[in-house]
């Protein structure tokens, strides 16, 4: 199967020659990678990669970009994190239709992970929101889209406080109603 993904990383030497780099990389496996090299130290590849699985496949990139660039630090697998007007363009429908279904189905809707001027949404958790709603999505899309949301988690855990972590995770557990309750106690 084949699985479309983009993965974007940074690395200490800005000074380093990009045909070296991009040479290295097709030696190491990502001749199925398009490569953009944009600011200095910033790498970015779009994969089409084939693999018996999402996780396979993306792991697999990511340990043929470390193989050739050993200093390169992951930023982000992509898609991910995501606005309406990305989401919109995905499923094929207009923003202000995603907009609309948001807002009629508020209550059940997948959280943002950030509200304000931009909101932003883990890809995953709306793509399976939206198969619910008889919307057609692409398994292997799904996949990959469930595979780049884990492996940024687990690359964010880095900055958990995991004397802490316990305890959120029990007050993040707990039923609404309970935290008002306390609250208002």
């Amino acid at each position: 199967m084949e699985y479309e993904f983009d993965l974007s990383f940074r690395f200490p030497n800005t000074d380093a020659d990009s045909e070296e780099l991009v040479g290295r990389l097709v030696e190491a496996g990502c001749d199925d990678a398009a490569v953009a090299i944009g600011a200095p130290g910033r790498i970015g590849l779009m994969f089409t990669r084939e693999g018996v699985s999402a996780q396979q496949a993306i792991i697999g990139a990511i340990t043929d970009v470390q193989r050739a660039i050993p200093e390169a630090e992951l930023c982000e697998v992509k898609p991910d994190l995501v606005g309406l007007t990305d989401i919109a363009d995905l499923i094929g429908v207009t923003r202000q239709n995603m907009r609309k279904l948001m807002v009629k189905h508020a209550a059940t809707f997948p959280s943002a992970v950030h509200g304000g001027t931009t909101t932003i949404w883990h890809l995953a958790p709306v793509l399976e929101w939206l198969i619910t709603r008889g919307y057609s999505v692409d398994q292997r899309f799904l996949d990959v889209a469930r595979t780049a949301m884990q492996i940024n988690l687990v690359k964010e855990m880095q900055y958990l406080d995991h004397s802490a972590a316990n305890r959120i995770r029990v007050l993040l557990a707990r039923p609404k109603h309970k935290a008002a309750d306390s609250n208002a106690a």
